[in-house]
């Protein structure tokens, strides 16, 4: 954590980060940090300088449509971390929107946990089977070409139940979408 930020504090940049967990990580590092004043105020301001991808497209550069292109029938998948801890919800189903060809769909459940939450799905492999199990049902209900994600963790997890399943779903992260031509 210290070398990670030691490596970050050089400038003033914003630090653009492909997955909800990771940001939502290095945002917490001051907490973790709270017992050594002089890491927890140069943690902060590399937290300060976190900002997810489609947050940063969205809210700092403005663009809503950067020209991206896929063919096909899609679901999104919202981690927890994007979603509920970094309240990122409406910017990457923005980009989303304006990809041409793509049409995205809404499932049961959407906004439901995959199961995957780190260390949970090791210390409670049974419960997390079973919600990516669900998680999995809810979403081929609409016969999707494609799940979007934010998070590779959640994508990893999920991409695995489908392919237990034999199912044909293209998994890719939103990054890959919007260079998608």
């Amino acid at each position: 954590m210290k070398n990670l930020i030691a490596a970050l504090e050089d400038n003033d940049d914003p630090i653009i980060s492909p997955a909800g967990s990771c940001t939502y990580a290095v945002k917490s590092y001051p907490t973790y940090l709270a017992d050594e004043p002089e890491w927890a105020s140069r943690a902060a301001k590399v937290a300060a300088r976190m900002q997810d991808l489609t947050s940063f497209i969205v809210n700092k550069l403005g663009v809503v449509d950067v020209g991206a292109s896929l063919q096909g029938r899609a679901v999104y998948h919202p981690s927890c971390s994007l979603a509920r801890k970094l309240g990122v919800k409406d910017e990457p189903l923005t980009l989303l929107k304006n990809v041409r060809g793509l049409e995205l769909l809404t499932f049961a459940e959407q906004d439901t946990c995959c199961g995957f939450g780190g260390t949970f799905s090791v210390k409670m492999a049974e419960i997390s089977g079973e919600m990516v199990k669900e998680k999995v049902a809810h979403l081929m209900e609409v016969r999707p070409e494609y799940l979007i994600g934010a998070d590779v963790s959640c994508l990893l997890n999920i991409s695995g139940r489908l392919q237990w399943e034999g199912q044909k779903v293209k998994v890719m992260h939103i990054a890959e979408v919007l260079m998608s031509r």
